[in-house]
């Protein structure tokens, strides 16, 4: 079970055992933006109103976050999520990747 609009534990690790390779541009699209809106909602979040479960979550994949992602705003984590996504459609639908 997740926090309410975070991504659950058992979502994240299945997305990161299936192999890009055998993914299709949909769920590579899909898995892309929910990671980038549960890293803004763990953001948001206060440890005090985390599950535990989250929490342990949140401590592992941010040993993994880079370092400069974490000094950023919470402003720019937003635009980089929306400039991310809208790549990611890009890409989609011309079949090119820059």
């Amino acid at each position: 079970m997740s926090d309410l609009g975070r991504k659950s534990v058992s979502d994240q690790v299945s997305d990161k055992l299936k192999p890009d390779s055998q993914k299709t541009t949909t769920e590579k699209l899909g898995d892309n933006v929910s990671q980038k809106a549960d890293h803004v909602g763990s953001a948001l979040q206060p440890d005090s109103q985390k599950s535990g479960t989250q929490k342990a979550a949140d401590s592992l994949r941010g040993t993994s976050d880079d370092a400069a992602d974490t000094s950023k705003g919470i402003g720019q984590q937003i635009s980089d999520t929306v400039s991310g996504a809208a790549q990611n459609v890009k890409e989609a639908v011309t079949g090119n990747k820059q």
